[in-house]
């Protein structure tokens, strides 16, 4: 069996002297899983990621990411909340920002950028600076833009809590099959119960900074609109929020 892409072995975070955010945590990660992060505000699902991204150190505790201590590896890759794109520049240029930053050559460079804008679907909005592009397409620009490090293991911290319901299932299914072409591990931070488990190999549940919960979901691949009408996956919704709920 291969090594795991993250595991953590009794980290807790605090932050000054208050009470710890995060508490003995074990938790690890093996290649290709789509682990899905979700509690109540506050729980610490957020801390968690920037303690594997290393923007966030540890109190305590080991943390291994790729076989490497937190922030020593360039095979991750972290989209936010916000696309947190540069207004001033294009799309392309936007895509490109990170490969820059590494010196890339040109021609790689523009090769990983336009393979990014194709996957996610924005290949003529190239040109269009983000005052012109929709929410969802937002986030696509930033998705690509993670994409273009050709990452091992993708940190992504509720990407999709801001937009419409319908836009949001859509990029759970292209997500999905971004997914099955390069096979990267995922950490996804959420609070929709139904985007968890339509996304997740496994679905974790945090309460008051411990973990508390893993459930497997097991459906098959490719997973498309058909599954959230299936039976199976809606008992699967209800039972993952009555665990919640309880634990909460």
């Amino acid at each position: 069996m291969p090594p795991p892409v993250v595991q953590l072995t009794n980290v807790c975070k605090r932050f000054g002297d208050a009470e710890p955010v995060l508490h003995d945590l074990q938790l690890a990660a093996r290649p290709g899983e789509f682990v899905s992060l979700i509690g109540p505000s506050g729980c610490g699902k957020s801390t968690l990621l920037r303690l594997i991204s290393g923007l966030t150190p540890a109190t305590s505790g080991h943390i291994d990411v790729l076989g490497a201590p937190p922030g020593r590896t360039d095979r991750l890759a972290y989209v936010f909340q916000d696309p947190t794109l540069l207004p001033w520049l294009n799309v392309n240029r936007n895509v490109e920002a990170l490969l820059r930053l590494r010196n890339l050559p040109a021609a790689e460079r523009i090769a990983r950028r336009d393979q990014a804008l194709q996957r996610v679907g924005l290949a003529d909005r190239a040109h269009h600076y983000p005052r012109q592009l929709s929410g969802g397409q937002k986030m696509r620009v930033s998705i690509a833009r993670a994409l273009t490090l050709q990452p091992d293991l993708l940190l992504l911290d509720e990407p999709f809590g801001a937009l419409d319901e319908m836009t949001r299932d859509r990029l759970n299914e292209e997500l999905l099959a971004i997914r099955a072409e390069q096979n990267w591990t995922a950490f996804f931070v959420t609070h929709s119960v139904a985007e968890a488990v339509f996304l997740s190999t496994r679905v974790v549940i945090l309460t008051a900074g411990r973990i508390t919960a893993e459930i497997p979901v097991t459906f098959d691949h490719p997973r498309t609109e058909d599954l959230r009408r299936t039976a199976a996956y809606l008992n699967l919704v209800a039972d993952v929020s009555r665990q919640l709920r309880a634990l909460g």
